[in-house]
């Protein structure tokens, strides 16, 4: 005989709301309610449904039969450059993260660079074939507990990012991360593909760092939260042995770099220190050959691919390279004001400002975190 799967307890402690209260805005007694959340007993229909409705959810995602094989379902597909009008099709099924923003299930293929960083990335379902392409996509979700659990998805380039991870999941929060530049961040949050997106874009007109890329890119209110300030600069191999510290070194000859990709924080630093100094890309040996990361920059010049490279100095710090600062930047997190509300953002808030977290990005190097959590201004 099949039992009962019982999400309500995730579910409430993601809205943060103790059990009388959810008792209450169901209309039950906090003993009906405890008894129906501890297994005990099974809820009526009516039970059910309000349970859902208080939670914002589905009568399924609440309650379900174990054992049974989740079925299939759809999602938008996101993440896949499209090709033509009639987007990319996939002839194989293909793992995939999978997470909703208010009420569009999202999925992303693990594939290429996402799909491994020092260990394979997790995955919540699979995207069947789609040959014929286009935006709507049918998955099989592993298990349905991982579409019932409250997700936070986020875009940026942030190594810090992997940090939040274990806070949120102490709060009932599964995090869905994407390693994408500032601008493609900020795009996919206008599109609807993400709780939150990271940036650290500097606006050559006012000075101002983030506020006005926002304005621009993204078409409804959203609040800024700052994650941290930290220093761009030079990567370069341990000991800096070629001398290099400024952006003149890097049009020496010999001098070998690698680039961020366009709309990138770094690769706007970059740009913008050249023109400063009258020096054109040209100039420079690999300025057209492009990683996605911080971590990738370091990575290439510690295999010996580069001389040098722009990025965050706990990148360099992670892979044991030398650094040379240039500027101290902001990067903050863009919220969606419609999106405040959400379970998972909420539980972001309340994980900036714990001291714990601070600690464990300040121990990275190069991070100032004393406005952690703090409004953007």
């Amino acid at each position: 005989m099949t039992s009962l799967r019982n999400n309500l307890r995730q579910f409430r402690r993601g809205t943060g709301l103790s059990q009388q209260e959810l008792a209450g805005q169901a209309g039950i007694s906090r003993q009906a309610y405890v008894s129906v959340e501890s297994g005990k007993s099974s809820p009526s229909t009516e039970v059910a449904l309000r349970l859902a409705r208080a939670l914002g959810t589905q009568v399924d995602g609440l309650f379900s039969l174990a054992g049974e094989r989740p079925d299939n379902t759809w999602a938008d597909l996101v993440g896949v450059p499209a090709d033509g009008d009639e987007g990319t099709g996939l002839p194989q099924p293909q793992r995939a993260r999978l997470w909703r923003v208010g009420d569009r299930l999202l999925a992303r293929p693990v594939v290429g660079q996402a799909a491994a960083r020092h260990s394979l990335a997790d995955a919540e379902g699979v995207i069947l074939p789609n040959a014929t392409g286009g935006t709507q996509v049918a998955v099989l979700p592993f298990d349905d507990d991982d579409l019932a659990s409250p997700a936070l998805s986020l875009l940026g380039c942030d190594p810090a990012m992997a940090l939040l991870a274990p806070g949120l999941g102490r709060h009932g929060v599964r995090m869905v991360s994407s390693e994408e530049n500032s601008h493609r961040a900020l795009t996919g949050l206008a599109l609807g593909e993400a709780h939150v997106a990271g940036c650290h874009l500097r606006d050559d007109v006012t000075g101002q760092y983030n506020i006005p890329w926002v304005r621009r890119l993204v078409p409804f209110p959203c609040t800024l939260v700052t994650f941290a300030s930290w220093q761009q600069g030079l990567i370069v191999m341990p000991g800096n042995p070629k001398t290099i510290f400024s952006v003149q070194d890097l049009a020496r000859p010999a001098i070998r770099i690698v680039n961020r990709e366009s709309g990138s924080g770094s690769r706007s630093l970059l740009d913008r220190l050249l023109s400063a100094q009258g020096i054109t890309p040209s100039e420079l040996d690999g300025y057209e050959r492009e990683v996605p990361g911080h971590l990738a920059v370091a990575g290439a010049v510690s295999a010996g691919l580069a001389d040098a490279g722009v990025g965050v100095q706990a990148a360099a710090s992670a892979l044991g390279l030398g650094f040379a600062p240039l500027e101290e930047e902001r990067y903050d997190l863009v919220l969606p004001n419609h999106l405040i509300n959400e379970p998972g953002v909420q539980a972001l808030l309340d994980l900036l400002r714990n001291t714990g977290l601070r600690r464990r990005v300040e121990a990275l190097g190069g991070y100032d975190v004393s406005n952690m959590g703090q409004p953007a201004a």
